[in-house]
């Protein structure tokens, strides 16, 4: 059976969940304009399984209206579910959507969860806002090593050189996966220390990690 709006739009209307889960990803196969439309009223789903789908979809569906997007996405950070939470977080940063900062700063202060919060540093850096920096640097500090790990990634985007001495004490960091993720982040700055680093990075015991420092070298 050949997928039409028609036919999505019976699933997206239909009592059951499941039928509607399924219209939010066929959405997939529609024009990008079409499927904008069908998927508004997702984002506010009584289901949250569909709500995290559609909010998740808005990462390239959001495109089609920036503007309107930014306000679906504003109530996905306010929903009473962390994961849909998350997927908000995630679609803004993708969607490079600097004025919702402010909306994601406050989220982060008062929520208490790590995927949460890792969503909100790691759509920071893809929002390449500096506002977001102190945020940031506070990210350095958390418990959790994944919300830490992205906040690596997104000082480097950031491109501020007050990062690199954030960044070069992690050069020495016992998990290598966090040395390849500070190697990725040291390969944004045109600055010594920056290169400084890198170099000790290309000596590192591990592969993976002396290799991507030796490439964003040069060597």
């Amino acid at each position: 059976m050949s997928v039409t709006p028609e036919s999505v739009q019976a699933l997206l209307t239909s009592e059951d969940f499941g039928d509607r889960l399924s219209g939010v990803n066929q959405l997939r196969q529609l024009d990008p304009a079409v499927a904008f439309e069908l998927i508004q009223p997702a984002v506010a789903d009584r289901n949250v399984r569909v709500r995290y789908a559609a909010v998740s979809q808005l990462a390239s569906l959001g495109e089609q209206n920036l503007d309107l997007s930014l306000e679906l996405l504003r109530g996905g950070l306010s929903d009473p579910e962390a994961d849909v939470q998350a997927a908000a977080a995630d679609s803004l940063g993708a969607l490079h959507l600097r004025e919702a900062y402010e909306d994601l700063q406050s989220l982060y202060e008062r929520s208490e969860e790590w995927l949460v919060r890792f969503s909100i540093v790691a759509a920071l850096g893809e929002l390449g806002d500096p506002r977001g920096f102190d945020l940031l640097q506070a990210a350095l500090q958390s418990d959790n090593e994944l919300v830490k790990t992205a906040a690596i990634g997104s000082l480097g985007e950031l491109e501020d050189d007050r990062a690199i001495a954030l960044l070069l004490p992690y050069v020495s960091d016992p998990d290598w996966q966090v040395r390849h993720r500070v190697v990725q982040a040291l390969s944004h700055f045109n600055h010594p220390d920056a290169r400084s680093g890198l170099e000790q990075l290309s000596q590192d015991e591990q592969p993976p990690v002396a290799e991507e420092a030796k490439r964003c070298l040069g060597l």
